[in-house]
């Protein structure tokens, strides 16, 4: 069985580029971790990283060699959790970096929930818009919304999120309804985080939109409220509507034209670097939001 050994560690290395890293997400000593790694490589007869003072990278050898190990750590992990799931009390805290109405209206609900079937676990949101690394921040994972940048972390979609427009009866009744997405540029519009718009026709994206208006905010809440107070035609994920609509506050406008949007995902670094807390919250959440709908 000493033929395993290092494997983790091997792995861990590889997926962080570093031995110190690596040790931070073991929870051991950067010598321990540089240690089991060179007598796995004793044992292999063959360099799997190429050290240097500043960075670690895989060898040739190294990488066909990860390629296959880390199936087994992700296996072994998962038949490990599988056996000890439903016994298992989780403790510690769970940390997450969250941004938008999405996460606050939805998202912490149902981590509550998760919450109170885990008695003996902390959790602590970060509501905040800047990206985050997870080693150095301490973060498990990121619920984020919009296009992700290929930066190497792992994203899970976690629900669609629709489009839709709205203004007041008070600016309705001003103004008069536009019919067609171009007849927005005579309108006041509300910017939330982009002024150029995009619109669908049926099922076709149709050319963006540039907008202007009197009011710009990155939070949801002044963008509604700015809306319902007659500042002009607001155009956000669906949901974020659902109230001002149903009690009337905003009317929908442009309903034939509005887009697919976006999505809203979990984000982490990898599987194998997720304590149980963190890989039990997320499959939490991909079920709870597995039927959602704007």
């Amino acid at each position: 069985m000493d033929s395993f050994d290092g494997i983790n560690e091997f792995v861990t290395v590889a997926e962080s580029l570093g031995f110190s890293a690596a040790a931070k997400q073991l929870g051991c000593s950067t010598s321990h971790v540089s240690r089991q790694v060179t007598r796995l490589e004793e044992r292999l007869g063959v360099a799997l990283l190429a050290r240097s003072t500043r960075m670690v990278n895989l060898t040739e050898a190294g990488q066909a060699y990860y390629q296959q190990c880390k199936e087994l750590v992700i296996g072994l992990q998962q038949a490990n959790e599988q056996l000890t799931t439903q016994q298992t009390q989780l403790i510690g805290t769970l940390r997450v970096s969250a941004a938008g109405a999405f996460s606050e209206n939805y998202v912490a609900p149902a981590l509550v929930q998760f919450a109170k079937q885990h008695p003996n676990l902390t959790v602590e949101i970060n509501f905040n818009t800047s990206m985050v690394n997870f080693i150095e921040d301490g973060f498990d994972f990121a619920i984020r919304y919009g296009r992700l940048s290929d930066s190497g972390l792992v994203a899970r979609k976690l629900a669609d999120r629709p489009m839709a427009a709205a203004a007041s009866q008070s600016y309705i009744d001003n103004y008069g309804v536009p019919n067609h997405p171009e007849q927005l540029k005579q309108h006041n519009c509300i910017i939330a985080n982009k002024d150029v718009w995009f619109f669908e026709k049926d099922g076709k994206q149709l050319d963006g939109v540039k907008v202007q208006g009197r009011w710009k905010s990155n939070n949801v809440h002044a963008v509604l409220h700015a809306c319902e107070e007659g500042f002009g035609v607001a155009y956000l994920p669906k949901s974020s509507f659902n109230d001002a609509i149903t009690s009337g506050r905003l009317v929908p406008v442009l309903e034939s034209y509005w887009g697919s949007g976006n999505n809203s995902w979990i984000v982490y670094q990898n599987r194998h670097f997720l304590p149980l807390r963190a890989r039990m919250a997320i499959d939490f959440l991909l079920d709870h939001f597995a039927k959602w709908q704007e």
